[in-house]
């Protein structure tokens, strides 16, 4: 099914990415529906006119906005679902879901795997809900929730089976400050999307442990190699790593500090524990969890990924982070 227009868009999570993504969406939309799990949350919002929680300095016409906590009406009422819980609720989070999703178009802005799925979110969607292919798109590149709300330039790229569909959600998202372009490569995307909070968190330990800005700049080049590697074994396609949906993303998401990944990494390289990092953070760092999940997918391509394994060794094998990126070092180039 090809679509014309985006018909009534739901955006679907009530954090910050979700907060920045409804503030691009109703610069085209009169109107939509934002559908949030808590109720106390939502009355909050109303009364205040912002996210009580995230992005507290971006202000909202409410009146334009038709909130929601019931999922399956915003599924029922609305064209275009636009994603935006974090990966490791997704699926818990889905389970109350009963309408049908197979006419709609969906999107997800979720930069995770589905946990114990080792699936993309993307063929989630596909295989738990019956949504076609080239009704799937997903939304990559370098963009931080923080600087969408202060109108900083960004790019995003669309990723969609089907182009004219995922050039319609393109149109949707494109204002004076967002830049869009569209991809086949949906899975390279999600993956990438994957794979750069890993390499963040990597980077956050380094930087934590002071190893300097050579050694960044040496993480960083091996670490496109690694999702290079990686992408070319899950989904060979003719792609172009060094584009903005996967180097730009690496990079803002390894170097910046509004990066929860890159965060928690320093915690971590400073000497926290992951569940006081955690704790401290009050945000998800998704790629604690990406971490596991490639790992787990990794033993069906057998991939030479030492960052990964880096990674996964201080996170979950508990190794010292100053024992495990020594170890690291002497392996890369």
């Amino acid at each position: 099914m090809q679509f014309q227009s985006c018909g009534r868009v739901a955006v679907l999570g009530g954090g910050s990415w979700a907060t920045a993504i409804a503030k691009i969406v109703m610069h085209h939309e009169e109107r939509i529906t934002w559908y949030m799990r808590r109720d106390d949350r939502i009355e909050d919002f109303k009364r205040m006119h912002h996210n009580p929680a995230y992005l507290t300095g971006l202000y909202f016409d409410v009146d334009r906005i038709n909130f929601s906590s019931d999922l399956n009406d915003v599924v029922k009422n609305n064209d275009t679902l636009i994603f935006v819980i974090p990966s490791p609720y997704i699926k818990s989070h889905l389970k109350k879901l009963k309408a049908n999703m197979r006419e709609k178009m969906v999107v997800t802005a979720i930069k995770g795997i589905v946990p114990e799925e080792s699936l993309t979110v993307s063929r989630y969607f596909e295989r738990q809900y019956n949504v076609p292919e080239e009704q799937v798109a997903c939304i990559g590149g370098p963009s931080h929730a923080e600087e969408v709300a202060l109108d900083r330039l960004c790019y995003l790229t669309v990723g969609c089976r089907d182009l004219d569909n995922a050039q319609v959600v393109a149109d949707l998202l494109a204002n004076k400050y967002v830049k869009t372009n569209v991809s086949p490569d949906i899975e390279g995307i999600e993956y990438s999307s994957v794979l750069k909070n890993v390499y963040a968190i990597a980077a956050g330990v380094c930087h934590g442990l002071k190893l300097g800005d050579n050694f960044q700049a040496v993480l960083v080049a091996n670490a496109l190699q690694e999702m290079k590697r990686f992408l070319k074994a899950v989904q060979p396609e003719d792609r172009h790593v060094s584009d903005s949906a996967y180097l730009g993303d690496l990079l803002v998401t390894m170097y910046s500090n509004f990066s929860r990944n890159r965060v928690f990494g320093t915690m971590i390289g400073q000497g926290y524990s992951v569940k006081t990092a955690q704790l401290e953070m009050e945000m998800i760092a998704e790629g604690y969890y990406g971490t596991n999940c490639m790992k787990v997918l990794n033993k069906r391509y057998h991939v030479n990924m030492p960052i990964l394994d880096a990674v996964y060794n201080i996170l979950y094998e508990k190794i010292a982070p100053s024992v495990e990126i020594k170890i690291l070092s002497d392996s890369l180039r």
